[in-house]
């Protein structure tokens, strides 16, 4: 007799939060991500930059996906799995065109830009970052590879 194929999934885990589309609750946001960050020993630097990708996607939604209508909903679930952390922030804002959207934002032309870090800042923090907008709205997927678990010595 064989064993089944053991079910990839079975050892992940996802942690749902929905917020109002108020940028003052960012903070319990940035609290839980933080927390979250620590519970699966990502060092100080990389718990830094999923906690600003986080944030910064979670503002995107309220701000430009919802224009800060506090009726509407983010969807923000945390996929813990054994190599890697996903965190999937979704609106139900119409999208925007990922082209026109400045490229490097240290570059001369655009150092004095007042806004559009926000991309920039996730794709260089994270080790995977895409979006996906449809009738549903826009939904941002952060990846960031976990450290190898620590040898026993």
């Amino acid at each position: 007799m064989t064993n089944p194929m053991p079910d990839p999934d079975a050892r992940s885990e996802s942690i749902f939060l929905r917020l109002p589309s108020r940028l003052e609750l960012l903070g319990l946001l940035d609290s839980f991500t933080t927390s979250l960050c620590d519970r699966l020993e990502f060092d100080a630097d990389a718990s830094s930059q999923i906690t600003m990708s986080v944030i910064e996607a979670g503002t995107n939604a309220i701000q430009h996906g919802h224009r800060r209508d506090a009726s509407k909903l983010v969807d923000i679930e945390f996929r813990v799995r054994p190599e890697a952390l996903e965190i999937v922030v979704h609106d139900v804002g119409k999208g925007f065109d990922l082209k026109s959207v400045n490229g490097n934002v240290t570059s001369t032309e655009h150092l004095m830009d007042l806004r559009g870090r926000g991309i920039y800042i996730m794709r260089a923090c994270m080790d995977q970052v895409d979006w996906v907008f449809d009738d549903q709205g826009t939904t941002c997927r952060l990846i960031k590879r976990r450290p190898a678990p620590a040898q026993a010595g």
